[in-house]
């Protein structure tokens, strides 16, 4: 394959991933809808009546306690959003966190609007947070993983949904909606301004159970390192700021399997930055702090061999 050829390639992978996030973000929006205005006795034909809790796979993940002990869901969890959690968790062990940067639309929202923090800060964009203090707050949604899980199995009830900005977006016209979840809303959106996709790096319960499989995945980001050239520009294209030119072997935590830093615009050597099938063995995986001054302010650990 030419050099081209294969930048050419690349650059498809890349669109199919936007296009891919576009329709699940078009879906869930029209399905939320539907639901909601099915409550209210209007219905819209060809399309589904659910709402977001039945097409959202967190709902599935906390249930799993309850439903292994007493055979029953969390309150206002769907069958369906097991289905989808154990789906999710079969990908995120093949290819780790794909929902997470293919498909979920909250994380597809966050992306839109840091196009517009690109565009007003240029370069300074998602450098904004010192390494040490983003080194600190990137263990902050394993936090939020733990009192979410803790507290919705105590309760039996959707804890997170007062807090969710994922659920006060596609139900803002909702009673349900609590004013701490338009308050993290507005939150979420004026930080994506200054850094990119802020709740999935620091306050994602979803994310933080994801994220564990990147130490596991089967597949996932191999750096060759006698073709790569240093520009870091694979550094620059990550949303999540992982240190990828350091590395040989991406188990970054923070990682969402988006590809961006195997694209054409973040690599312009063919077959250096890929997705490739991991060795399988786990090393050190979870982040140390970046070189200073540089793009990626976390660097990801590698199995050096």
């Amino acid at each position: 394959m030419t050099t081209k050829s294969a930048l050419s390639k690349k650059k498809g992978a890349r669109n199919i991933r936007h296009i891919v996030q576009a329709a699940f973000f078009v879906l869930v929006a029209v399905t939320a809808t539907a639901g909601a205005l099915a409550e209210k006795g209007i219905a819209i034909p060809f399309i589904p009546e659910a709402s977001l809790h039945a097409i959202c796979p967190f709902g599935g993940v906390v249930s799993f306690w309850q439903l292994l002990n007493f055979g029953t869901l969390v309150k206002k969890v769907h069958e369906s959003a097991v289905v989808l959690a154990v789906l999710g968790l079969f990908l995120a062990l093949l290819f780790g966190p794909v929902i997470c940067g293919w498909v979920c639309p909250f994380g597809t929202f966050q992306e839109w609007i840091g196009k517009l923090g690109t565009k007003l800060f240029g370069k300074k964009y998602n450098n904004f947070v010192p390494s040490k203090l983003d080194k600190v707050l990137r263990y902050l949604r394993y936090l939020v993983l733990a009192w979410v899980s803790y507290m919705t199995i105590i309760s039996g009830k959707l804890i997170f949904q007062d807090y969710d900005p994922y659920f006060a977006l596609f139900n803002f016209w909702s009673s349900e909606v609590a004013v701490t979840g338009f308050v993290a809303l507005g939150l979420v959106i004026v930080l994506s301004l200054f850094v990119e996709r802020p709740f999935c790096k620091y306050a994602c319960p979803y994310g933080a159970f994801q994220g564990i499989f990147n130490l596991f995945r089967v597949f996932g980001i191999r750096r060759n390192a006698p073709t790569c050239i240093s520009c870091n520009k694979c550094n620059k294209a990550c949303p999540m700021n992982i240190e990828v030119s350091t590395s040989k072997v991406v188990r970054d935590h923070q990682c969402i399997s988006c590809l961006e830093c195997t694209s054409d615009a973040a690599c312009p050597v063919p077959a250096t930055v890929d997705m490739l099938a991991l060795p399988g063995r786990v090393k050190d995986s979870f982040t140390k702090p970046a070189p200073k001054g540089k793009r990626g302010d976390i660097q990801t650990t590698a199995d050096k061999e």
